[in-house]
């Protein structure tokens, strides 16, 4: 814990410096976001190695760099408490003391060395009305059939150990994800397996996820009894999302699970008024071309928060009629909240190989149905 002047207090937790301790004055905040100018001078200064996680308090700062003009302002850059911007009411003014403080012990500062840069004020991000969707925290307030949301599905404990039996298995790299195949291997090329070609049983270690997915029967009245015997496990890392797609209608049965891990994600459901987006040409996997779905306004849109150690399941239309969909973001907001995803997500889905055609509901997107009628869908 480092005292500062004017009753602040910094308090290091966990071995990092973190805020201020309840109860003492909030560090001042900057009115506007800031980035780097590269190369252009402006009359804000970003200043690393002062601030009152060092003993440096606001107003010392203040004055030392009010020597070279007037100062609007001094605001914490981050929750480092060693880092903060200085604005200037001039260019030259920030220019001055840029010149004579950069790279230098100040004696001032008790004899910091501080290292400066100038910043900009950076625009707000504009967000489009149409892009901007609700996100819900239960299943129930989509109002999507077939679609179950079970939070906290397995436990801490559950969760570290299949993390660790995973990791102690091979991965298949992809271009932006790694992923392991049980029971089936998925090719993403052709969105479907081969049933002819079984790998073998899906490992023991799901065994306790297995038995637990009976409850879904008792919580949500589902009457199929579905052997699951295709798993595929994925590894997210940070800004790797999904692009929008239904699980080949051809190639699974009517139920799927995926069982979030390690980290949380925003996913969306799109239901496409006219069908599949991709009429002629698409793909699952994000490590090969990239399409834009936003470019057909004529569908659906929810979304719901996963949250590490939730099990969901798709079944009926949710799993038939809906794209499901994670956008390729490092943080998410969830309503008013802000939510940095991990530094990974794990996911288990669980799934039935199809061995005879679909027969469902919903021809408009079903690849067997299509395929009946001479309309082959290409995916």
């Amino acid at each position: 814990m480092l005292a500062t002047k004017a009753g602040e207090v910094w308090v290091s937790r966990g071995g990092g410096r973190r805020g201020l301790m309840a109860g003492s004055p909030t560090p001042p905040q900057p009115p506007a976001r800031f980035r780097p100018a590269k190369g252009e001078v402006s009359g804000n200064l970003y200043v690393a190695n002062c601030g009152p996680a060092v003993g440096v308090s606001f107003a010392d700062i203040k004055e030392v760099f009010g020597a070279f003009g007037d100062v609007e302002g001094v605001y914490s850059a981050d929750d480092s408490g060693v880092h903060v911007v200085v604005c200037f009411s001039h260019h030259s003014s920030a220019q001055a003391a840029f010149q004579a403080l950069n790279a230098r012990p100040c004696p001032n500062l008790h004899g910091r060395t501080l290292h400066i840069r100038y910043s900009l004020v950076q625009p707000p991000l504009q967000r489009e009305p149409n892009n901007v969707v609700p996100v819900s925290l239960n299943a129930l307030e989509l109002n999507i059939p077939g679609l179950y949301l079970v939070h906290d599905f397995v436990s801490l404990q559950e969760e570290q150990e299949l993390l660790a039996a995973v990791d102690e298995r091979p991965w298949k790299h992809l271009a932006k994800r790694r992923v392991q195949h049980y029971g089936y291997e998925f090719c993403y090329q052709t969105r479907n397996v081969n049933s002819k070609q079984q790998l073998g049983e899906l490992p023991s270690f799901v065994s306790p996820v297995l038995e637990k997915m009976s409850m879904f029967k008792k919580l949500y009245e589902i009457t199929a009894d579905v052997a699951l015997d295709q798993l595929t496990v994925n590894e997210y890392p940070p800004g790797v999302g999904l692009s929008p797609h239904i699980d080949t209608h051809s190639a699974f049965e009517g139920l799927i699970f995926s069982l979030s891990l390690a980290g949380p994600c925003i996913m969306e459901f799109r239901r496409y008024i006219d069908g599949d987006w991709r009429h002629t040409k698409a793909t699952l996997s994000t490590d090969t071309t990239t399409e834009n779905p936003e470019n057909n306004s004529n569908f659906l849109r929810k979304a719901i928060h996963l949250p590490p150690r939730s099990m969901l399941l798709l079944s009926g239309e949710a799993r038939h009629a809906w794209n499901h969909y994670i956008p390729h973001h490092k943080i998410d907001m969830v309503n008013d909240t802000v939510i940095r995803r991990g530094s990974r997500r794990v996911s288990f889905t669980f799934r039935k190989v199809r061995t005879t055609p679909c027969k469902c509901n919903f021809p408009e997107y079903c690849d067997s149905q299509r395929q009946k009628k001479g309309d082959r869908l290409k995916i």
